[in-house]
């Protein structure tokens, strides 16, 4: 016989501040509210804000399947600058200076990424090679082969030019690194990019307005939590 479903079966939208990973913010509200179980569903890097979908307890049973929707995000990539991890974290790898690009010529070069785009994963990233993730490697200077993979760009918009300063908005693919993006973007640009600022706006149905700042969230009580919850039940698509 199935345990009947709590109130805290659900996802929790929390704003993710900058300078905390995913895991911390999965930790934190593991402790402060005592869950037995709580994921995420997509990774945040450290320096991004924004949407990230927490299931709770028996809602940890739909990550996969919240985990593979489509996202949109809002980010600002600074043209003449690379860098080994692709986004404002690494170290400088390349600096070349920055033509006086038109918004067209800018727009022309964006056009080229929407459909099917083929990426090269990040040597800073948590996909694995032989078993070890290759942010390991990295670290250790060492760089490997990986293979390109495919991910969808439903739209790639230029939302401000302000050289050498790009601002942009994208909806994706589950799996589309923003920051290789960016660095592609720039290569196509021949000056170089990289992600200089990342947030989340959507995952899947969800969105970021409807989000709970974490600091709030800390702020409450466990039966104060409950109505902030989205119950299980809401989330199960029928079949």
């Amino acid at each position: 016989m199935q345990p009947q479903l709590t109130p805290f079966d659900g996802v929790l939208l929390v704003d993710k501040p900058a300078g905390l990973t995913s895991h911390d913010v999965v930790d934190r509200i593991r402790r402060h509210f005592a869950f037995r179980k709580v994921g995420h569903c997509g990774t945040l890097d450290p320096a991004a804000t924004g949407l990230l979908v927490i299931v709770l307890e028996r809602a940890t049973k739909l990550q996969a399947n919240l985990m593979s929707d489509d996202k949109t995000y809002e980010g600002t990539m600074l043209l003449g600058i690379a860098t080994d991890s692709q986004d404002a974290d690494g170290k400088v790898t390349a600096e070349k200076p920055v033509p006086a690009f038109t918004e067209a010529e800018i727009e022309q070069v964006l056009a080229k990424f929407r459909g099917d785009t083929q990426q090269v994963p990040p040597m800073v990233s948590a996909i694995k090679h032989e078993g070890t993730p290759l942010y390991k490697l990295a670290r250790k200077g060492k760089t490997v082969e990986r293979e390109p993979r495919l991910v969808h760009i439903y739209d790639l918009r230029l939302l401000k030019l302000h050289l050498p300063r790009i601002d942009f908005r994208v909806t994706c693919t589950k799996g589309t690194y923003v920051r290789t993006l960016c660095a592609d973007i720039g290569d196509v640009l021949g000056c170089g990019a990289h992600l200089a600022g990342l947030r989340r706006l959507r995952s899947g149905d969800f969105d970021v307005k409807d989000a709970h700042k974490l600091d709030v969230l800390l702020a409450l009580k466990r039966e104060q939590l409950e109505p902030l919850i989205i119950p299980i039940l809401k989330l199960i698509k029928p079949s």
